[in-house]
């Protein structure tokens, strides 16, 4: 039976000391990429409002607001810093059949908790390892989606366990925390359907808050409904249905968790890999094109391919990020995929605004049952005026747990967000402090984050 003392006795089994070296490393790759995530999200509108937000209601606190030297408390920190994480939909991905969140979502939250504790880099992945091993076990074995839940449902558990770890809470605090977050803050799947708007960024950064203000409550003796899943009006019975969960303390789940290559929505990555491919092996002239035509699997279809509301009206960034038609045109035209599709002149552009509509989306049931065995499947036509198709198939993308990335990948990321914020030596200054993390505190990571 999945309960908060499952969770707890779980949580308290886990150590930097115990997690096998190979885990170490890739907790270390998701923390080095959602820190340059952040920092190349600095200065977008939505971000800002929200940074506006927290700087009106704080006059300083024990966490930084990453891009600034301003400070505030661990809940207001956690809400600005994840939506850094969250807002260009470049963060991490863990791939289950039936629901597909974020587990980067989880970091800033764990990194606030951790800097007002003044804690190790060594417990800070630690409890990065907790995070993502819950918020992996609930979306493989607790989807929420087809229910009508938004996927930040699973993460406001997640990041509370994350949380509540770092900040040392005792067995009954850290049930407390898991019962308070998961009662009261449930999201509605309404954010991600028909015409989407900028919460979408934004919703997991309110998650990251809710969960932190929960390990907060708890750590000062509020009780919380210790039987959060199988009380009477309890989650499994409201939320998700029945389920069981299986966490190991060696928090394994971040292997099945993928990095994205491409600024894309998660379910797009294999066939923008796949377009650019084509696109650029057969010298594909954008005038020229009369038909794209994509086979894929049914969440892609459902979620940014028309299943939840036309995907072929696309005026700003959140309708661009969740527009198969968008992103395979965009990446035909332009060969690439990064930060500058999401330009409103750019999105708004008539090459790019022709090209979608001719854009065709199915899905293919076979497709299905290849990636819910493990693959991201795409099958695309490109067809020309001239008549000539041309096909590309793919069955992943670098980047993807069957072809993960490097760390020297990670690192060209990083460098490749930040680079016009930070210089050389900055840059790499934050990249050897999370190599080393353990040999830090999380005071010396977030000193970088200006």
């Amino acid at each position: 039976m999945t309960t908060t003392d499952e969770l707890a006795t779980f949580a308290g089994e886990v150590s930097f000391d115990e997690l096998p070296d190979e885990v170490v490393e890739e907790l270390k790759k998701r923390v080095l990429d959602s820190l340059g995530i952040a920092v190349g999200a600095m200065g977008a509108t939505p971000v800002e409002q929200v940074r506006r937000t927290v700087e009106g209601a704080n006059a300083d606190g024990a966490c930084r607001l990453w891009g600034s030297d301003r400070r505030a408390p661990s809940d207001d920190a956690a809400m600005l810093n994840t939506a850094l994480v969250r807002y260009l939909d470049f963060m991490d991905s863990f791939l289950a059949p039936g629901e597909t969140p974020h587990p980067s979502d989880n970091v800033a939250a764990v990194v606030a908790m951790g800097e007002a504790g003044d804690v190790s880099g060594a417990d800070l992945l630690a409890a990065v390892g907790v995070a993502y091993e819950v918020q992996g076990e609930l979306a493989w074995n607790a989807p929420v989606r087809d229910r009508g839940w938004d996927h930040v449902t699973h993460t406001v558990l997640s990041a509370a366990c994350g949380a509540a770890h770092v900040a040392g809470l005792d067995y009954e605090e850290f049930r407390n925390a898991v019962g308070i977050a998961g009662t009261a803050h449930n999201a509605l799947r309404v954010t991600r359907t028909g015409g989407i708007n900028e919460w979408k960024g934004v919703a997991s950064a309110n998650t990251a808050r809710n969960a932190v203000y929960s390990v907060m409550l708890a750590a000062q003796g509020m009780e919380g409904p210790t039987n959060l899943f199988e009380g009477q009006k309890g989650w499994k019975q409201v939320v998700s249905g029945p389920f069981e969960i299986d966490p190991s303390p060696e928090c394994s789940r971040v292997f099945d968790t993928m990095t994205k290559r491409y600024v894309a929505e998660t379910y797009a990555q294999s066939a923008v890999e796949g377009i650019i491919e084509l696109a650029t092996a057969h010298d594909v002239d954008p005038g020229e094109v009369v038909a794209v035509r994509l086979d894929t699997f049914a969440g892609a279809k459902l979620i940014i391919g028309g299943g939840e509301g036309s995907r072929y009206e696309v005026e700003t960034k959140a309708q661009a990020d969740h527009s198969l038609p968008y992103m395979l045109a965009a990446a035909l035209i332009d060969r690439e995929m990064g930060v500058d599709a999401y330009d409103p002149k750019r999105i708004r552009r008539e090459d790019v605004q022709t090209l979608l509509r001719t854009v065709d989306v199915e899905e293919d049931p076979a497709l299905t049952d290849r990636f819910e065995a493990g693959e991201m499947p795409a099958h695309l036509e490109v067809e020309l005026a001239d008549g000539t198709v041309h096909r590309v198939e793919k069955a992943d993308f670098a980047g993807h747990p069957n072809n993960p990335m490097s760390w020297e990948d990670v690192v060209a990321k990083f460098e490749s967000l930040t680079d016009g914020r930070y210089d050389a030596a900055h840059r790499e200054a934050v990249v050897e402090t999370v190599r080393t993390l353990e040999d830090h505190d999380v005071s010396d990571l977030v000193a970088l984050l200006d």
